[in-house]
């Protein structure tokens, strides 16, 4: 790391050793949450903090394997761009490194669990780029967050990620979709690469409340980005589907403990599908 960078730690009220192993290092700063502010309040935290005038957002779980002046490059010119993410073999993450931006179709399919038991369903070739060759490089709609570079600028005129995503979930697809709308490009650059473990934050969330942040951040992003009837749509296939994915549940962990969790997902969908407007989906920190 070059002298003149101060790289800087936001703790997010861990219970490890982050912030004892932050201090053993020389010219550290250290942004201490009292509480967990959630993944969109820190970046934003981070970013606040420092100077640059390029932005690679890279998650703790992927490894730089090329330089990214090429990142640089495109981010001068359209204002955001990523790399390639890679797994422990090379191979290209097809489905996961870029994306389209989500469409009702496609989060009822994710939510239903189309998409996985028939991954080569037209709505999911199209969402997850499976019709494009990942050595080709040029304009995408959403690349992972996990791996994306973007200007100052473009991230102040946007004021950032969108805290009400908390804590995690969505708050990348729904910067990239404002990007987009506001005139930017968002480039692929395929030869500048990462390699990705997959899932090395997310992991540590408990099981119940991953599925009731996803769905949450989901219905969120649909009250933000949809017509009305898609965003209706995709409330009553968040309740509908909230059924068979307990049943499932109960069947994996031999056990009624996601009850409660899905419970709660049907509630707030509910409420969400019912309530005039959407204000119930766009209820929460900072929306």
């Amino acid at each position: 790391m070059a002298p003149n960078v101060t790289p800087i730690v936001v703790d997010n009220a861990s219970s490890d050793r982050t912030v004892e192993l932050a201090r053993e290092r020389a010219h550290v700063h250290i942004i201490l949450n009292r509480e967990n502010r959630g993944f969109a309040a820190a970046v934003n935290q981070g970013i606040s903090a420092c100077e640059a005038d390029f932005l690679l957002l890279l998650n703790p779980d992927a490894n730089l394997l090329t330089a990214v002046d090429a990142l640089v490059d495109a981010s001068q010119q359209y204002g955001l761009a990523a790399g390639k993410l890679v797994g422990i073999d090379r191979k290209a993450e097809s489905g996961f490194t870029i994306r389209r931006l989500p469409t009702p179709a496609s989060l009822i399919f994710e939510l239903f669990g189309i998409n996985r038991l028939w991954p080569s369903n037209p709505v999911n070739r199209r969402y997850r780029y499976l019709d494009r060759d990942l050595d080709e490089k040029g304009p995408v709609e959403q690349p992972a967050g996990a791996f994306l570079m973007t200007r100052r600028k473009v991230w102040k005129t946007l004021d950032g990620f969108d805290e009400s995503f908390h804590p995690v979930w969505f708050e990348d697809v729904d910067y990239c979709k404002r990007a987009l709308d506001s005139g930017y490009r968002i480039e692929y650059v395929p030869s500048v690469q990462a390699a990705h473990q997959g899932g090395h934050s997310v992991s540590k969330i408990p099981e119940g409340c991953r599925a009731l942040y996803w769905c949450v951040s989901l219905t969120r992003y649909a009250a933000k980005h949809f017509h009305s009837a898609g965003y209706r749509a995709v409330c009553l296939a968040v309740v509908l589907s909230s059924f068979p994915r307990m049943v499932a549940r109960m069947i994996q962990d031999r056990s009624l403990q996601s009850v409660a969790t899905y419970r709660k997902i049907v509630r707030f969908a509910g409420l969400c599908l019912v309530s005039p407007g959407r204000s119930a989906a766009r209820g929460g920190r900072n929306s």
